[in-house]
């Protein structure tokens, strides 16, 4: 037998070693949420932002937009609150935000497709979060974020439509629309008029 004997090459060495190293092969993922912070930016996300309700949270979320001093960088920037009134018990609460946390970071890509949408958010699980099984709080959470980045059901304009573009053709005008309306057509009528009330040619 030879001296000294061969050595085996380690796990990491082998091309499957290093592929899983380097997370070659590896299912994709989103890109996890930043956590909000700071009481004022709570408190404008509560001000300004949307309501998305479902059995398992309410999802209260405002588009993305730099703050003051802030390179713009679009992503998604979610805090979690959970009141005593809730959950009395500091474990369960702690357990929740653990559960959500894990669900947003490991969110599978097939649930959203076009990503977790830029926006700054503030998530308050009900206490269902703690008894329903992981895969469905995934999909609500995706489902929730999905109609806020279509703007389904929030009030909210679709990613890519400025807030004064037109209304598609065909909507009815809201009430002070038709008044304006009204309004413009009246004055071009006396417009058209002489001083004997005949319309003009």
């Amino acid at each position: 037998m030879a001296w000294p004997p061969a050595r085996s090459a380690p796990p990491s060495a082998s091309p499957q070693g290093r592929r899983g190293a380097l997370g070659v092969g590896a299912p994709p993922r989103l890109s996890p949420p930043e956590s909000l912070s700071g009481e004022r930016e709570f408190r404008k996300v509560r001000r300004h932002g949307v309501a998305l309700r479902d059995p398992l949270f309410t999802l209260r979320i405002t588009e993305y937009r730099p703050r003051h001093g802030e390179a713009w960088r679009p992503r998604a920037i979610i805090g979690l609150v959970i009141s005593k009134k809730t959950l009395r018990h500091a474990t369960d609460r702690n357990r929740a935000r653990r559960r959500v946390r894990e669900a947003l970071r490991t969110l599978p890509p097939e649930l959203l497709p076009g990503g977790l949408p830029p926006c700054r958010a503030v998530l308050h699980p009900n206490p269902e979060v703690l008894a329903a099984p992981f895969a469905d709080l995934q999909k609500a959470l995706a489902r929730a974020l999905g109609r806020f980045n279509s703007g389904q059901g929030s009030g909210r304009k679709p990613v890519g439509q400025k807030p004064g573009s037109r209304k598609p053709e065909g909507q009815k005008p809201g009430p002070r629309e038709a008044a304006q309306l009204n309004q413009a057509s009246g004055s071009q009528a006396s417009d058209r008029q002489g001083p004997d009330g005949q319309e003009l040619a």
